[in-house]
């Protein structure tokens, strides 16, 4: 088996993670993935849990001189957000990641790369194989459907695990310590498709939204980044605005956790009418080009002809609310924290528009550090429903990971740092989610923490994996494993 990653350093780290870009893992679908750390972990003679939920911890024993520390969970998850770019050909059930080195960075090939959260798994793994690292008691705890509310931590049983120290390999920025994170839900909105006769004298056009930049639903939701979803929803008033309209279909985003970067409606308009159609399509084109000059230079909206099939057409009532849940629905930043500068206290993330037999639905990722703002969010959304006829539904509800004023692992961490860098590192919060909250639930009184190396653009074909910031960052666990004695 050839290696693309062979010549990288840590080269265990490096072998690992190209290990597991072989075996497909989406949300949900990770069997595979969970019995290939089970096999892991018989072949080194490990102990190993696999629960029903394919979660999987393993246990190893501390090195000598470290029988009396402190047992530590390693803790990461082991599914990926799975986005490509339109034009790519990749089944994400079976077909492997494509790796490849672009200087200091690996990447993916037109698709997520995985390194969120498979680094951790890299990391965990090189650890559990080596027989040279001083280290307390260890028990890695990898689990499942993280990405898509964090199923695998809320299966988690707390008498599986013993250790009151928790680092969480889940974070995004080389010399930030996280010690919080935002809580959050899953929000669906849904509407029965009603039809009609398709009318004469109509005839269908495609609108299509593209080239936005994305990015993950949390940790970019600041960086005013397009909507997909939401741009249609303007597209699809302007020209509702002008002429008599019906939808047919439209579709947007693919992961409720990722800012949408594409959207596609078909509609129909009075033949006739063509050419005021694309007027307003290349004014839209222009006004989001303006908008998003700086954060998504290469949007494009555009309309194209598609072949007069007979077309299912939705009601004029439908398709009205389609475009007002659309314009109306919440979408990016709500509130900013007044305690930490510069950290987002609530948001919400419209990620997902689909179309299908019976329903038109609308998937939004809500979060926040303060409940009652996330709820507030919901309510928002729960009384445009009520002006719509639209039903909502509630899933995957996860608590916020409140900061801990006493830490001794908060301590061992900067003490590292300032012996190995001769700096502070960052202590902050964060607004995505991490499974932080609801392991502390189940866990009960546990000092945690959360690191990790640089990358970039995560839940976007752009992802990418800092390989500088991964050596220095897995040295820096194997340091911080080292101090805790006592």
């Amino acid at each position: 088996m050839d290696y693309i990653l062979k010549d990288l350093s840590p080269s265990l780290v490096f072998k690992y993670f190209e290990e597991i870009s072989r075996i497909p893992r989406c949300s949900g679908k990770e069997k595979n993935i969970s019995d290939y750390l089970v096999n892991f972990a018989k072949e080194h003679n490990l102990e190993v849990i696999q629960d029903e939920a394919l979660n999987v911890i393993i246990k190893k024993g501390a090195t000598k001189g470290y029988e009396n520390a402190p047992t530590v969970i390693l803790q990461g998850h082991m599914d990926m957000v799975c986005e490509k770019n339109k034009d790519v050909e990749h089944d994400f059930e079976k077909d492997p990641i494509k790796l490849r080195v672009e200087g200091d960075f690996i990447k993916a090939s037109g698709t997520t790369l995985g390194a969120d959260n498979g680094i951790a798994i890299a990391y965990c793994l090189a650890i559990l194989a080596s027989d040279d690292i001083e280290h307390p008691p260890i028990e890695v705890l990898i689990t499942t459907e993280e990405e898509t509310g964090m199923a695998g931590a809320s299966a988690v049983k707390a008498e599986n695990l013993s250790g009151k120290i928790l680092i969480n390999i889940d974070s995004e920025e080389e010399g930030e310590l996280l010690t919080s994170c935002a809580g959050g839900v899953r929000n669906t909105v849904r509407l029965t498709v009603e039809l009609e006769e398709k009318r004469q004298g109509f005839i269908p056009y495609k609108i299509i939204i593209k080239g936005l930049k994305g990015g993950h639903s949390g940790m970019d939701i600041d960086k005013g980044r397009g909507n997909s979803n939401k741009l249609m929803g303007r597209v699809l008033n302007s020209i509702n605005s002008q002429m008599e309209l019906y939808i047919s279909d439209i579709n947007g985003g693919a992961k409720m956790n990722a800012i949408p970067r594409e959207a596609e409606a078909i509609i129909f308009i009075r033949e006739g009418n063509e050419s005021i159609l694309n007027n307003i399509v290349k004014r839209m084109h222009n006004i989001f080009k303006d908008e998003l000059r700086a954060s998504d230079p290469g949007i494009i909206v555009e309309v194209e002809e598609v072949e007069k099939k007979p077309y299912r057409v939705f009601s004029k009532a439908l398709t009205d609310k389609i475009i007002s849940l659309l314009m109306l629905i919440p979408q990016g930043v709500q509130t900013m924290s007044m305690d930490i500068k510069g950290l987002v206290q609530s948001s919400t993330n419209l990620g997902v528009v689909a179309t299908t037999e019976d329903e038109v639905t609308f998937e939004s990722a809500i979060r926040s550090s303060v409940k009652s703002l996330k709820e507030s969010i919901i309510a928002e959304i729960e009384t445009l429903c009520n002006l719509v006829g639209a039903a909502m539904t509630l899933e995957s509800d996860y608590p916020a990971w409140e900061y801990k004023e006493n830490s001794y692992i908060r301590e061992v961490f900067k003490k590292v740092y300032r012996d190995m860098y001769g700096k502070e590192p960052k202590i902050t919060a964060i607004h995505a989610g991490l499974e932080c909250g609801l392991l502390k639930d189940i866990l009960g009184d546990i000092d945690m923490i959360s690191f990790g190396p640089t990358m970039l653009d995560v839940h976007t074909p752009e992802e990418r994996l800092s390989i500088s910031s991964t050596k220095r960052t897995y040295e820096y666990l194997l340091q911080v494993l080292k101090a805790i004695k006592s």
